[in-house]
């Protein structure tokens, strides 16, 4: 039995990761944005180890989720599930980022400095990182206008090569990337041609499986099948300049004194 937090499980892959770790047997932490939000999972909450709430746009309350977690106690795994797809605009968060990077990038960074650390990491990507743009000057999208989709696709590039880096720097944790694919989620629309369990099932396994296959790290997968990345992910240099340019934008820094 191993101890899971998710982010994002609510509702779409989050919520059915969370139902098929329950059903396995795992003790499962949920996290709702708001209490309202957290009113959704009424009927799986009674199982559940624990629910935090918290608003990943803020790091203050960032910094909180991860507080919750770590007082409900040490996990074995954390799932970076929670996400947002393609805003209208660039948004302003409570820290003055734009949403997409902060939800998508400064969160799990974040998260993944201040949970005490588990044995296994998994961070959401996504195809469309293949179309992120490797300059980093702008990632907060404050010089550039506004693209939703580009923003996106930085967004999964950039959490692809933090999961690559956490697989780098820390040895003695299971880090990968899962691309669920073009999923029939709430954000993925009910058109979407993937197949959704597929795509919460990749995230569950390597979280909690002892088969061999799925205890590795540095991954990039889908469908529970290792793929290949955007070459930037696999770049140390790459690796470390993003890591440095999250460093200077949360004013945390991840790997201090890890090396």
């Amino acid at each position: 039995m191993s101890r899971i937090f998710i982010t994002g499980s609510t509702d779409g892959l989050g919520l059915a990761a969370a139902r098929t770790l329950m059903k396995e047997g795992h003790d499962v932490v949920l996290h709702a944005r708001s209490r309202e939000r957290a009113s959704a999972l009424a009927d799986v909450s009674p199982t559940a180890l624990g629910i935090v709430i918290g608003d990943l746009a803020s790091a203050t309350e960032t910094r909180s989720i991860a507080e919750q977690v770590n007082a409900i106690g040490r996990m074995d795994g954390v799932i970076h599930n929670a996400g947002i797809y393609l805003e209208r605009s660039r948004g302003e968060t409570p820290d003055g980022h734009a949403k997409t990077l902060a939800v998508n990038v400064l969160a799990p960074y974040l998260l993944t400095a201040w949970i005490t650390r588990p044995d296994r990491l998994i961070y959401l990507s996504s195809g469309m990182h293949r179309s992120g743009s490797s300059a980093l000057d702008d990632i907060d999208w404050k010089k550039r206008p506004w693209n939703a989709s580009q923003a996106y696709s930085e967004s999964k590039l950039y959490i692809a090569t933090l999961a690559a880096a956490v697989a780098r720097h820390w040895p003695d944790v299971l880090s990968n990337a899962v691309d669920p694919g073009w999923v029939p989620t709430k954000m993925g629309g009910a058109g979407a041609p993937d197949d959704l369990e597929m795509g919460h099932l990749t995230q569950t396994w390597l979280a909690a499986s002892d088969a061999g296959a799925a205890k590795v790290s540095g991954g990039y997968w889908y469908h529970r099948q290792q793929r290949e990345e955007a070459a930037e992910v696999k770049d140390p240099g790459f690796q470390d300049a993003l890591v440095e340019k999250l460093g200077e934008l949360t004013g945390v820094r991840l790997f201090a004194g890890s090396e």
